[in-house]
C-alpha cells in the first residue's frame, strides 16, 4: 500500500497564493486597474478626448498612432506616463510625450528615439517618463508613436509634496 502524503492546508494556501503573486508583466503592470474603453467625451484644452484617467484605469493602443487622455491632479505634482510594449514589430525613428499644464498654458514635451523606446521596455519590462506639474484641475496628457506594436499606457500622480519626503 502506497503512502499518501498531506500537506497542510496553510501550506496549501501559502502555495497558491504565490502562484497568484507572480502573475505575468501584464498582471503587474495593471493590478488593480480596469481598462478604460474611452468611449466618452471630456473636453480639455480646446480639444475633445475618449476619457480620464487615473490610478485605477489604463488605456490600451496600437502604435503607429497618437492617444490622448485627461488626467487630474488636486496639487503641484509628478505625473509619470508608463507604457508597457507587446506585440513589437518595429522601433521606428521617435516617440514623444507631451504633458500639458492645466488649460494648456504650458507643456512639457519628452522625445524617446524608436531604438531607446524598444530597448527600454525590453531591458525594464516598460518604459516610463514624468513631469512635474503644478497646475490644479484637469490636464491634457498626450502621446504618439511611429514604433510598430501595442501598448498598455497608465498614470501615476504623486504629490510633490510627499516626493520630498522621500529624499
Amino acid at each position: 500500500m502506497k503512502s499518501v502524503r498531506r500537506h497542510s492546508p496553510l501550506v496549501v494556501i501559502l502555495a497558491s497564493l504565490a502562484l497568484l503573486a507572480c502573475g505575468g508583466l501584464r498582471e503587474q503592470f495593471v493590478g488593480t486597474r480596469v481598462k478604460d474603453a474611452c468611449t466618452g467625451e471630456w473636453p480639455v484644452c480646446s480639444t475633445t478626448v475618449g476619457c480620464v484617467i487615473g490610478d485605477r484605469s489604463y488605456v490600451e493602443g496600437r502604435f503607429p498612432g497618437s492617444n490622448s487622455v485627461v488626467i487630474q491632479v488636486f496639487e503641484p505634482s509628478t505625473v509619470t506616463l508608463s507604457f508597457l510594449l507587446t506585440e513589437v514589430s518595429g522601433a521606428g525613428e521617435e516617440t514623444a510625450i507631451n504633458f500639458n499644464e492645466d488649460g494648456c498654458r504650458a507643456r512639457v514635451r519628452t522625445t524617446i528615439s524608436g531604438r531607446s523606446f524598444v530597448g527600454e521596455s525590453e531591458k525594464k519590462g516598460f518604459i516610463t517618463r514624468s513631469a512635474d506639474l503644478s497646475g490644479v484641475g484637469d490636464h491634457l496628457i498626450s502621446w504618439e508613436s511611429d514604433a510598430r506594436g501595442t501598448y498598455l499606457a497608465k498614470v501615476d500622480v504623486l504629490p510633490l509634496r510627499l516626493k520630498s519626503t522621500e529624499n
